[in-house]
């Protein structure tokens, strides 16, 4: 990550392009882990993968994974997928009291220290240290002043865990930034977005540089590697807030200024191609998506879903199928989802299709793991004919027919989720 700074900072050579950057996958699925990094494998580029303290923590997070755990899962699935272990890259994203906020302050920062520790401890060593948001007894919002003290409580954390591992490796960097987007998309309907003056990011940065060299942790913070700040990019339930170069142009010369410095961009999800090319070009050189990947893994399961019933409808007996028990565990168990979908006249359409994709959250559940797997097994022992490919997957049918992809349900699905992460590595490729 601080070659990668390196590279990007560098003047681009005559006639090429300074965006140096890296896709970041906020995404704890399977499907979505090995497609992107059998992607990353094939062109021999790095493969970050980062967690969010709701997916893992020491808890088990909603994944039900510690940090070790999260190691192991990622590790066995790249050697897997062929990606060389120095191209694996792990990060921790959000990290803070996110996940216990609920709870009073001083109880959540302790767990937030202990979880960020197990974070280093377990390997990860890209850490986005966000205590932005307001615990149980805390002010709303929370002074810019005691987000930065918290984030130097969590850094300390995270450096004595490094010196205490046994086989300590490279010390972490580091991710800061008080103008952080909510995680998984906007609660709300937006319009439009204010972008991040440079004079709150130089506030922000000379803040953080200050409580860094009052603990004594001027090293730490020569590997503050990126800034977190609002680019002008989100999205909501059903769309997205492009990106626009010229309201961002001020924010972009000030990081350009910085040396050691970019910007890491949050919410990311479906920018087009083109826009998330001038986001790296912008210094915006760490781009994360998350709730975009399993957008597109939800999209290929449901055409799959369709292709099953064109074709073996009359075959499947008394199953239900995946978009009915995906639906019906939703309506069941609504925690995840009952927060973020307000609007009632567009409850069935938000459930289903929100960008937000509440339905990340529930791929892990029994009964619909049980659907996933009983649908791909019967298209595998009976492939769909390539005229429902070409209706309902039609990407994938021009891969088959140009001999790119096999027609095997598995190869299907996993194309389909690397389509959302391919133009990451396009606007990135330089």
């Amino acid at each position: 990550m601080l070659d990668l700074v390196r590279r990007h900072k560098q003047p681009a050579p005559l006639g090429g392009s300074t965006a140096v950057g890296i896709p970041s996958m906020c995404s704890a699925h399977p499907v979505v882990l090995a497609a992107t990094l059998r992607e990353c494998a094939a062109l021999g580029r790095p493969a970050l993968i980062e967690a969010t303290s709701n997916q893992v923590n020491q808890d088990g997070g909603y994944t039900g994974m510690t940090p070790i755990d999260f190691r192991r899962f990622v590790r066995t699935l790249a050697d897997k997928e062929g990606l060389a272990p120095e191209l694996l890259i792990l990060g921790g994203d959000h990290l803070g009291p996110n996940a216990w906020r609920k709870l009073p302050a001083a109880q959540a920062m302790a767990k937030a220290e202990i979880m960020v520790a197990q974070y280093v401890a377990a390997g990860f060593r890209k850490i986005h240290l966000d205590c932005s948001m307001s615990c149980a007894d805390d002010p709303v919002p929370l002074p810019e002043p005691e987000i930065a003290a918290r984030a130097v409580r969590l850094c300390l954390a995270a450096e004595q865990a490094w010196r205490d591992a046994p086989d300590r490796g490279e010390p972490p960097v580091y991710v800061i930034g008080t103008e952080v987007p909510v995680p998984g998309g906007a609660h709300e309907d937006l319009e439009e977005l204010a972008v991040t003056s440079p004079e709150a990011a130089d506030a922000t940065l000379a803040l953080h540089r200050e409580a860094f060299g009052a603990a004594g942790l001027e090293a730490a913070f020569e590997r503050v590697i990126a800034m977190v700040v609002q680019p002008g990019v989100e999205f909501d339930h059903h769309k997205v807030i492009d990106y626009r170069p010229e309201k961002a142009r001020a924010l972009s010369a000030f990081i350009a200024a910085q040396p050691g410095l970019v910007f890491e961009a949050h919410s990311t999800d479906y920018q087009t191609a083109d826009h998330l090319a001038q986001l790296a070009r912008d210094h915006f050189a760490i781009l994360k998506v998350g709730p975009g990947a399993t957008f597109a893994l939800r999209e290929t399961l449901w055409a799959l879903a369709a292709v099953e019933r064109e074709w073996l409808g009359r075959e499947r007996g008394g199953d239900q199928g995946l978009v009915e028990t995906v639906l019906g565990v939703m309506r069941a168990e609504p925690e995840h989802w009952k927060p973020y979908y307000q609007d009632s006249a567009r409850l069935e359409v938000d459930l289903a299709y929100s960008l937000s994709d509440r339905i990340r959250y529930y791929w892990a559940h029994p009964a619909v793991q049980r659907a996933c797997a009983g649908m791909l097994d019967r298209l595998e022992h009976s492939p769909p004919p390539l005229t429902l490919l070409s209706q309902f997957l039609p990407r994938q049918y021009d891969a088959i027919r140009d001999g790119r992809l096999r027609n095997r349900p598995a190869e299907l699905l996993r194309d389909g989720a690397a389509q959302s992460l391919r133009p990451y590595l396009d606007a990135c490729a330089a």
